[in-house]
């Protein structure tokens, strides 16, 4: 049987620690620079602290409490994305990602807005946690949602992450009602989201989309399993292999029967 994760705790009053207080300052996780893997050009990655799912293979389990990571002024976040301007190019700019950025949603209202004024484009990496006013604000704002949809089947979705992914297809359907473009993201794990009918059905779901512009195929690997030994923490997929060149290729020929510029990551 499938444990349903909850490797640690739910957290209450996240809204209040996260978006609410302190509206110029962010709570991060981490900084990237010059960073290629999330979203187009080069790009400042801001990663995010806190999130409410609880992923199996989530790579960075420190970035989960809502308690933890570092404030940083949004003053401070748009002073470094000018010093990389020169680098982003037409397709580069900042990424937001996590943890989960919408926790913080009325927060990068002001971020993006900010780097709006400056000239520099903006992309959201998110599991579709929240869907509300601030988030839809936000998504007028954001140029480019990269759009995590971690599984089709709501009961795989919980048991991989502990909650579901109704919210995660509500934001897909709003975003495609504003015609804004997004990318969608996979992540391809042997024997939790390899499964051929679900393949078809979750690319099924998007196949009338004028909006996804990209579809991305992530193999899981076990590149974050030291960060789960440091908390002590039990980690569910010790025993998981990287899925073989072979199933990711069948997963690419599934998904494109229906989407075009599908990639394995």
């Amino acid at each position: 049987m499938i444990p349903t994760p909850m490797y640690f705790p739910e957290q209450d009053n996240h809204d209040i620690i996260l978006n609410e207080s302190d509206i110029d300052i962010l709570r991060i996780h981490s900084l990237e620079t010059f960073g290629t893997h999330d979203g187009p050009g080069i790009r400042m990655i801001v990663f995010v602290q806190g999130c409410q799912f609880r992923c199996l293979y989530c790579q960075n389990p420190d970035s989960i409490d809502i308690h933890g990571g570092t404030l940083v002024t949004i003053d401070e976040l748009v002073s470094k994305a000018l010093k990389q301007k020169a680098y982003f190019g037409k397709e580069g700019g900042v990424t937001v990602s996590g943890g989960e950025p919408l926790l913080q949603r009325a927060k990068l209202i002001h971020f993006f807005d900010r780097l709006h004024e400056n000239g520099i484009k903006t992309c959201l990496d998110s599991n579709g946690r929240v869907l509300d006013d601030y988030t839809k604000d936000l998504l007028d704002r954001t140029d480019l949602l990269l759009l995590d949809v971690k599984h089709i089947n709501p009961e795989w979705h919980k048991k991989l992450t502990s909650l579901s992914n109704t919210t995660t297809l509500k934001i897909a359907e709003h975003r495609e009602s504003t015609g804004k473009p997004m990318w969608l993201r996979y992540v391809f794990v042997p024997g939790y989201t390899d499964q051929e009918e679900y393949l078809h059905e979750w690319t099924q779901h998007f196949s009338e989309y004028k909006t996804v512009e990209r579809v991305e195929i992530i193999p899981f690997h076990q590149l974050g399993r030291h960060k789960w030994e440091l908390l002590k923490m039990e980690y569910a997929l010790a025993d998981t292999s990287s899925p073989t060149t072979e199933a990711l290729e069948n997963a690419k020929a599934i998904f494109s029967k229906y989407l075009n510029n599908v990639v394995i990551k």
